[in-house]
């Protein structure tokens, strides 16, 4: 249900059902989640890029296995749950950035997988929408990772609407970076996950993403003190000391 390569450092997934329009099928959660785990600690990844096959980037859960969750227990429903919360919770704490190409719809759990991401690229006519509110459901796994991105207010406005937004309305709330045409936004996704993985210290993105996730459950004396332990053992890495000695140089550092 996905396709994967690993091409210059670089990890593409590619979610392949798109005659499903890329629902969220459990086999496919459990590929993305087995693919990103073998990657964690893989030196020859180093960026991760999510796209996704045919007209909708993701289109939210498998329609086929929303009529089966109706005879499901609440055990049933809550082991099911926390297989997304897996995903999402190691998306949220990977150590590598995670770089969002979306060339179509991204609806309910797969605006999840957006949100998930570190920087999103968007075509222009892609539609996005936390929608679950509409068949009577909640938005509540992505609800805990959409606050911290985008702020409580704009959460809201997405969460109990359910309205669908356009790549420029996401783009004012946050949830949207660059928006480029269809024709040049797979070289500009590969461009930049390059320009990251080039020019960008590995250790160095590992430690600030790790940084992210933790400081936001943190007060600010905690934070304060969280940060600078960090400061002070990043200071005594072996990348640090590279990229200092290539900057006093005036070099640029060759990370590996």
């Amino acid at each position: 249900m996905i396709q994967t390569e690993v091409k210059n450092q670089i990890g593409l997934i590619t979610l392949n059902r798109p005659e499903k329009r890329n629902a969220l099928h459990p086999d496919l959660i459990r590929d993305l989640l087995h693919t990103l785990l073998e990657w964690q600690q893989d030196s020859a990844v180093k960026i991760v890029i999510l796209k996704a096959n045919g007209k909708a980037f993701c289109a939210g859960a498998d329609l086929d296995y929303i009529k089966a969750l109706q005879h499901f227990s609440y055990e049933d429903n809550l082991l099911d749950s926390r297989k997304l919360k897996d995903l999402f919770s190691l998306m949220y704490r990977y150590p590598k950035p995670l770089v969002g190409q979306v060339e179509g719809a991204a609806l309910a759990g797969g605006c999840g997988l957006v949100t998930l991401c570190d920087v999103v690229f968007s075509v222009p006519d892609a539609v996005f929408g936390y929608t679950e509110v509409r068949i009577g459901f909640i938005p509540a796994l992505v609800m805990v990772f959409l606050v911290r991105k985008i702020g409580e207010s704009a959460a809201r406005e997405l969460l109990l609407s359910g309205e669908l937004v356009n790549a420029y309305q996401a783009q004012q709330k946050g949830l949207v970076h660059h928006i480029c045409n269809a024709e040049e936004i797979a070289e500009k996704v590969w461009q930049y996950a390059l320009n990251l993985k080039e020019q960008n210290s590995a250790q160095a993105m590992a430690l600030t993403r790790s940084m992210l996730a933790e400081i936001s459950r943190m007060n600010l004396p905690e934070a304060l003190d969280y940060a600078a332990a960090q400061n002070a053992a990043a200071r005594a890495s072996d990348d640090c000391k590279k990229g200092i000695a290539a900057f006093l140089n005036k070099q640029k550092p060759e990370w590996t």
